[in-house]
């Protein structure tokens, strides 16, 4: 069983940086695709970053030039660099692994106030 443990949500101004951290544990083997998710109230969940085995990486267009997604293989971690947060950034981020089947974080809450 694989386990997902977020780090780093928190309250900041708008324009401040954020930086969050999810690490896996259990019985992984080889971790395809990582990523983040996040939830707003009266928002539907939007995809904001993903990253493939390969390195290659995707955005949602609202934090493109933002945000950075990276990857450590070794501690099986994921990382989600925030720069220049809005007030919209304000969300639920969950972290999400797929290696055979996809994988969950528990959410942590990053709040930006104006």
């Amino acid at each position: 069983q694989v386990q997902l443990v977020e780090s780093g949500g928190g309250q900041v101004q708008a324009g401040e940086s954020l930086r969050l951290s999810c690490a896996a544990s259990g019985s992984i083997f080889a971790i395809n695709t990582m990523g983040w998710y996040r939830t707003a109230p009266g928002k539907q969940r939007e995809l904001v970053a993903v990253i493939l085995s390969s390195g290659d990486t995707n955005y949602a267009n609202s934090v493109k030039g933002r945000f950075t997604i990276s990857r450590e293989n070794a501690k099986n971690t994921v990382y989600l660099q925030m720069n220049s947060l809005k007030p919209e950034d304000t969300a639920v981020y969950f972290c999400f692994i797929y290696s055979g089947g996809t994988t969950w974080g528990q959410g942590t809450q990053v709040t930006v106030s104006s």
